[in-house]
């Protein structure tokens, strides 16, 4: 009986450590930065810290390539929509103190990021 116990539970860890994870969507990437709109439009000085929150949680979340790409992208589509300051997305990763996996800029080629 103990066996088996431990195999069940060596397999429980094995799918555990093997299950895939999920990949990042555009939503995930708004909802993340959605208090950073307002800063980004007209701010001026430091962030508010759920703006800094959010910016730390995707960088810490996107850490796949095809995650990065796909913040990368989102953010780039989103800033056409919204008219922000384009220095104070640069200097978000920065201000909040994290570093960002990519430069947030209109310039940057999200295909060539890894």
């Amino acid at each position: 009986m103990a066996s088996l116990t431990q195999a069940v539970l060596f397999l429980a860890v094995i799918v555990a450590v093997a299950a895939p994870s999920r990949a990042l969507t555009c939503s995930d990437v708004m909802k993340d930065l959605r208090p950073c709109i307002n800063y980004l439009k007209s701010g001026s000085g430091a962030p508010p810290s759920p703006c800094c929150a959010g910016a730390s949680n995707l960088a810490a979340t996107a850490t796949a390539t095809a995650d990065k790409q796909t913040a990368c992208n989102c953010i780039k589509n989103a800033a056409k929509s919204i008219t922000i300051k384009p220095e104070l997305a640069k200097a978000l990763p920065g201000n909040c103190g994290i570093s960002m996996p990519f430069q947030i800029s209109p310039n940057v080629d999200c295909s060539k990021i890894s």
